[in-house]
């Protein structure tokens, strides 16, 4: 532990008006262990386990939510895809086994689109199919130690992704060069080029695809042999359109998990931002950074990977809906949990920007999250939810300071800012011995803003916490294992002038 200072806070309040909310929602003395680390409004499987969202797509009111589930045990094994749906990214109907494996082999990562038009014929014009694209690992192939057990397959629903048909002319796209790690198929429709796209990793790169019908698939390009970041393997791609500042300049981005090699170790998510002619992705020219190389992340904390956008959201919507998974595979398999392992991020929207950094994206949480917010009455300073389950924005000026979350076992959670960087320190925030590769040292993220106030906005779910920072130019995703709930919070360091704190109790959301 390090010594606590005298917290500060008081004489801070003076500087600007302050709301402080709490209810309380729970007892601050109870010891936390499997169902007291559950989420209670991210997303997580009632059993088993969990990791890569797959096939999220909106159709007929539904966001459907697909995942990488094995219900027999809480670490991986045989790969599923489980299936929820939600009529507003916060409450889930948690439904049945959507695919399963078959002669082919395991169903891994893959994507679903609605199929406008029909035609793939598998559905009607007026009633459009369903599509799931996905890879099947065969293991009795990587067990006799050949290179061509991975490959892309398809299967289509009629009833909204409640019943599936597998395709009989799978696998749609053959591994004919016997490329390890073929994997992780995102297909949009590309409208502009009349064609349906494929994107999805092969070693240290992606490759493109296109088909009139989503059945016969034509090889387009390659690209990231010589790209930034290959200290691991790529997986999971996402690619897509975005309005710049969201005006009529349009850029696509190509969203890229890899595994290691994250920005502060083990799992990690990064994109590049370019233009797509119909056939060839190419990266535009951009500034230096001042603070890291050329590889721009998604999120620098440990915790979000293999993250994808929604399909088909209506233009009525008109938002890039993103969501990932909340762990490492660094640790993944070892977390404090028994029956259930994982969970999501809370849904984010993407906006594109161009300023003194390039092209990037900024993530802020989605508008629906706020109906979570309980009613709450004035509390003395300092004090939080006292199950440890809140939503807080915080503004200061910018001058190094610290942020220290703590509860009745004395384990302390920092969030801090100083030398151009944010930082979050779960050193001293309780459980770390279940695995040796859970890292407990402060992680940090650039500032991506040049505004004279830093503002936080936080989210605190038992057994993690999203930090947006300066309106979602930077964000970091952190699990973290107290014994107890943290119901407290001081400010430490500097001479911060805090502007405004607000601090929203939190609901269950319906899993």
């Amino acid at each position: 532990m390090h010594p606590r200072p005298r917290p500060i806070l008081p004489r801070l309040l003076s500087a600007a008006p302050l709301l402080l909310l709490l209810v309380a929602c729970g007892t601050s003395g109870e010891t936390l262990t499997d169902e007291g680390y559950r989420p209670v409004f991210h997303f997580t499987p009632a059993s088993g386990w969990m990791n890569d969202p797959n096939g999220m797509v909106c159709h007929d009111g539904e966001f459907h939510l697909f995942y990488q589930f094995y219900p027999d045990s809480n670490v991986w094994g045989p790969m599923h895809w489980g299936h929820a749906v939600s009529e507003d990214l916060v409450d889930w109907e948690q439904l049945p086994v959507a695919l399963t494996p078959d002669s082919l082999g395991y169903i891994f990562s893959g994507s679903a689109v609605v199929d406008q038009g029909n035609t793939s014929g598998f559905g009607a014009a007026t009633d459009p199919a369903l599509v799931a694209i996905y890879t099947q690992h065969d293991p009795e192939g990587e067990a006799a130690g050949r290179n061509d057990f991975e490959y892309q397959s398809i299967s289509y629903s009629t009833d909204n992704g409640r019943n599936w048909t597998t395709y009989p002319g799978n696998p749609v796209v053959p591994n004919s060069d016997r490329i390890r790690d073929f994997r992780d198929p995102k297909v949009i429709r590309d409208s502009a080029h009349g064609q349906w796209l494929m994107v999805f990793a092969s070693q240290d790169r992606v490759r493109f695809y296109a088909s009139p019908d989503l059945k016969d698939w034509t090889y387009l390009s390659d690209f990231g042999a010589d790209a930034a970041n290959h200290d691991g393997v790529w997986e999971c791609p996402d690619f897509f359109p975005l309005a710049v500042d969201g005006g009529r300049d349009t850029a696509w981005v190509l969203v890229q998990s890899i595994n290691p090699g994250g920005a502060n170790g083990g799992s990690g998510t990064f994109y590049f931002t370019g233009d797509w002619d119909g056939a060839r992705f190419v990266p535009r020219a951009e500034p230096a950074y001042p603070y890291t190389d050329s590889v721009k992340w998604l999120d620098y904390g440990r915790d979000n990977y293999a993250g994808v956008t929604w399909s088909d959201v209506p233009a009525s919507d008109g938002r890039r809906l993103f969501l990932g998974w909340m762990s490492n595979w660094d640790y993944a398999q070892q977390v404090p949990t028994t029956t259930w392992r994982s969970a999501m991020t809370v849904p984010r929207r993407l906006n594109l920007e161009d300023g003194p950094h390039g092209l990037r994206l900024r993530q802020t949480p989605v508008r629906e999250l706020e109906q979570l917010r309980r009613p709450a009455e004035p509390v003395a300073d300092g004090g939080i939810p006292a199950d440890g389950v809140f939503e807080m924005e915080i503004s200061l000026r910018d001058a190094p300071f610290e942020l220290v979350f703590d509860n009745q076992a004395n384990e302390e959670l920092r969030i801090g800012y100083r030398d151009g960087h944010y930082y979050i320190d779960r050193s001293d925030a309780g459980g770390a011995g279940f695995s040796d590769a859970f890292p407990t040292g402060p992680d940090t993220a650039p500032r991506l803003s040049d505004a004279p106030t830093i503002d936080l906005h936080l989210y605190f779910d038992r057994s993690s916490v999203e930090l947006f920072a300066d309106d979602g130019r930077t964000v970091m995703t952190e699990l973290l294992f107290p014994s107890r709930p943290l119901v407290g919070y001081h400010l430490n360091g500097g001479e911060p002038v805090t502007d405004r704190v607000n601090i929203w109790p939190l609901k269950a959301a319906d899993n």
